[in-house]
C-alpha cells in the first residue's frame, strides 16, 4: 500500500527547502483503527509526510532526474502534539547536505504553530535503469506520473504566485 499524504506544496526553494500541507479529515480510512473513539494521525504517517516533502524537494531541485526516491535512514525523530481530524499539518523540510544521489534532510511538522513531529532523515535517489536497461521505459512512465501529481500538488489552478520557485 502506498500513501500520498501531502495535499499541497505551498512553496519551495530549489536545493534548500520545501513547505507542504496535509489536511487531516475523519474520512481517512486508517483513523477508524487509530484509535476508535479518539482518532489521531499515527506518528509514522506524520513522518511519512516529512519524507514525501523531502522527496518532492529533491525531485523539483533535480527537475525529475530520478524516478525513485527511497528512505535510507531516519536518525532522529521526535513527536509532540497529537494530530487530530479537522487540523492541518504544515510541514517544512530543509536540505542539510547532499552527496550525489544521497541527501540528508531535516523536517518539522506543526499544527496551529505547535510541533507534532521533527525528524532528520536520509533519502536516496535512483533510476530503475541503473539496475536493468530494460527498465528505461518504466523510468519515463514514473517521471511522467510524478510530473502530473506535481501539477495537482502545486495547485495549477491557483495564481502562480502561490508556489515559489
Amino acid at each position: 500500500m502506498q500513501f500520498q499524504l501531502l495535499d499541497e506544496i505551498v512553496s519551495f526553494v530549489p536545493g534548500k527547502e520545501l513547505r507542504g500541507r496535509k489536511r487531516l479529515t475523519l474520512a481517512e480510512e486508517y483513523l477508524a483503527d487509530h484509535f476508535p473513539g479518539f482518532p489521531i494521525m499515527p506518528g509514522v504517517l506524520q513522518l511519512h509526510c516529512l519524507i514525501e516533502a523531502g522527496s518532492w524537494l529533491l525531485r523539483l531541485t533535480d527537475d525529475f532526474r530520478y524516478s525513485v526516491i527511497a528512505l535510507r535512514e531516519v536518525k532522529i525523530v521526535k513527536y509532540g502534539a497529537l494530530m487530530q481530524p479537522g487540523k492541518t499539518l504544515d510541514v517544512a523540510v530543509e536540505l542539510s547536505s547532499r552527496s550525489d544521489a544521497t541527501a540528508v534532510l531535516q523536517g518539522v511538522g506543526e499544527t496551529g504553530g505547535v510541533q507534532t513531529v521533527n525528524a532528520k532523515f536520509t533519502l536516496h535517489c535512483r533510476n530503475l535503469v541503473e539496475r536493468d536497461l530494460a527498465f528505461a521505459g518504466r523510468d519515463a512512465q514514473l517521471v511522467k506520473h510524478l510530473r502530473d501529481v506535481y501539477v495537482l500538488l502545486s495547485g495549477a489552478m491557483r495564481p502562480a504566485a502561490s508556489v515559489g520557485h
